[in-house]
């Protein structure tokens, strides 16, 4: 079986896909990434469907991480692959599917992001030099001092905050009200725009009306960006106080009453948080940590 015969196997397959899929964005993946395949195999030298076996398909996959493909685009293509061979072997064209006990690389969850705490001091260096530096400071050591939602920062009103003891009475997810401690840096934060405040709203227009919550999603995003700090948000300052504080010993109970989480499943996805950074800065400190980061075991797991 020459190179011509296998193209004409990808293109029979893809012409299965099309004809059983109801998404057109499926169809176009799966061409892109057999027609990649394809590639790689004639590049092998490979012209014959039976010689394609297990090593093969560790290989592709292990250049795929080479050319710095991501994790789930990876498991993708090997999705198309095990569709490819399983189509192949129900058609009598191949007498073995390779790919059928392969294991791909696990796609990450779908975590929060947490910036480190270099990158939060950038924020605030960004905050002091703006515009309105007490206001932006007033603003970031809510949201991350507080790891406040950017909701409950906009209808926070000075009848809620208690300077002198330090509390936050907010006012979260279904009308529920919780009682927030802060720290000294926003003590004086909050001073620094208390003493020229007729009441009313902690962020407030010139026309007293609450900062809406697109403008304070402005605000953080444009002290990033000054910063060149990319996919900064307000939330993203929200994961990243109470990753800072997990790391730091604070307990999930704590946090899920400090963020206002009905559910304690909700908190539990910050010790996949902390278990990445922890991670992270073992392969990146360990003399002997990182020999190969994704390597292929004689099993077909990556």
């Amino acid at each position: 079986m020459d190179k011509e015969q296998i193209n004409s196997a990808v293109a029979s397959f893809l012409e299965h896909v099309k004809n059983r899929s109801a998404s057109g964005h499926t169809h176009v993946n799966y061409e892109v990434d057999m027609r990649q395949f394809a590639g790689y195999v004639e590049e092998q030298g490979i012209e014959s469907l039976e010689a394609i076996d297990m090593p093969v398909l560790r290989s592709y996959l292990r250049n795929m991480a080479g050319w710095g493909f991501s994790k789930p685009t990876i498991a993708r293509k090997l999705s198309a692959l095990r569709g490819f061979f399983s189509y192949l072997k129900d058609s009598g064209a191949v007498s073995n599917n390779p790919a059928r006990s392969l294991k791909g690389p696990v796609a990450p969850r779908n975590i929060p992001r947490a910036l480190s705490a270099e990158a939060v001091d950038v924020l605030f260096k960004m905050a002091e030099s703006s515009e309105e530096p007490a206001r932006d400071t007033v603003v970031l050591e809510v949201l991350y001092g507080c790891g406040l939602r950017i909701s409950e920062l906009a209808g926070l009103k000075w009848n809620d905050v208690d300077l002198e003891e330090r509390w936050l009475t907010v006012l979260g997810k279904g009308s529920k009200e919780r009682r927030v401690p802060f720290g000294t840096y926003a003590q004086r934060a909050l001073r620094s725009i208390y003493a020229s405040s007729e009441g009313g709203f902690v962020l407030a227009g010139k026309n007293g009306n609450a900062l809406t919550v697109r403008t304070v999603h402005r605000i953080v995003t444009k002290l990033a960006e000054r910063g060149g700090l990319d996919g900064v948000t307000p939330h993203v300052l929200r994961h990243s106080c109470a990753t800072h504080l997990l790391e730091r010993g604070a307990s999930l109970k704590f946090i899920q009453e400090f963020l206002g989480h009905e559910n304690m499943a909700t908190t539990q996805i910050y010790l996949t948080v902390s278990a990445s950074w922890m991670k992270e800065s073992y392969m990146a400190c360990h003399p002997r940590a990182n020999f190969d980061n994704f390597e292929i075991g004689d099993d077909g797991s990556v």
